[in-house]
């Protein structure tokens, strides 16, 4: 089976503009078949607070309203997506930027949420396996923003994580499926302040574990769940840790590996 390895940066990458540069490269410099997922909430933030959109966020999930929804589709599909495929495309890197809109890529749902109205945000799904593939196989990377649609002309912000996820699965029957969740921490941390308390595997049990015990929390959450959400799906390798250490994310020799039991 064909390798093929799909990778989520969050903001803290893309807010650094040298960390980017640098991670860029390394992406670019990946044999295998390959998709980029990105974040880039602080940018969002950044820019709605500029004009005078207030920002609610509940468990680190943006409460998407009418007018934030055009921030986030201004800054994730525009700026943000077609900023890295430029990047790309100067280091020979063919690329093609694409919301879940495009091509139908990601059809959605608004969240029904008995308890928080999200507002505009949306669950996933379907995946269109056959459209990426398609691209896939004329040797075009996609760097894919966290935009998706209801197919009846509603955008949706949808979380980059569980996108990110949700193509993994859509994936795995046609490929050798890795999954990398990049961002600025070297892992999952055992202790939150040190970056060396890397946790090396995570299986089910030891997650409910490390979740009763108040190891992690907040974010890291659903992060964990999308993950084995893919596993169980079929996705072969799953890692999370730093965006610096790209190479050897890949390779397995760095970061931490979610597992079966």
């Amino acid at each position: 089976m064909e390798q093929l390895v799909i990778i989520k940066i969050g903001g803290n990458i893309i807010d650094d503009e040298a960390k980017l540069s640098s991670f860029l490269e390394n992406f670019a410099a990946i044999k295998e078949k390959k998709i980029l997922v990105h974040g880039g909430g602080k940018l969002a933030t950044r820019i709605a607070e500029a004009l005078g959109v207030k920002q609610q966020l509940i468990d680190g999930r943006r409460i998407t309203d009418a007018e934030t929804l055009k921030v986030v589709t201004m800054v994730y599909a525009g700026y943000i997506n077609k900023n890295i495929v430029a990047k790309l495309q100067a280091l020979d890197c063919n690329t093609i930027g694409l919301s879940g809109a495009d091509g139908n890529l990601i059809r959605s749902h608004k969240r029904n949420n008995a308890g928080i109205d999200y507002g505009f945000a949306g669950d996933v799904d379907e995946v269109k396996r056959e459209f990426i593939n398609m691209l896939l196989q004329q040797n075009i990377s996609l760097v894919i923003a966290p935009i998706t649609h209801d197919k009846n002309g509603l955008l949706l912000n949808t979380n980059a994580d569980t996108i990110s996820a949700e193509i993994a699965k859509a994936m795995a029957s046609l490929y050798d499926v890795s999954l990398i969740y990049c961002f600025e921490k070297n892992g999952v941390l055992m202790n939150a302040t040190d970056d060396e308390s890397v946790i090396e595997q995570i299986d089910p049990g030891y997650f409910s574990q490390l979740k009763n015990d108040k190891i992690i929390s907040a974010g890291m959450i659903p992060k964990l769940d999308n993950a084995f959400a893919a596993l169980h799906a079929g996705v072969q390798h799953i890692i999370i840790g730093n965006a610096e250490n790209l190479q050897q994310l890949i390779t397995h020799q760095s970061g931490t590996a979610i597992v079966h039991e």
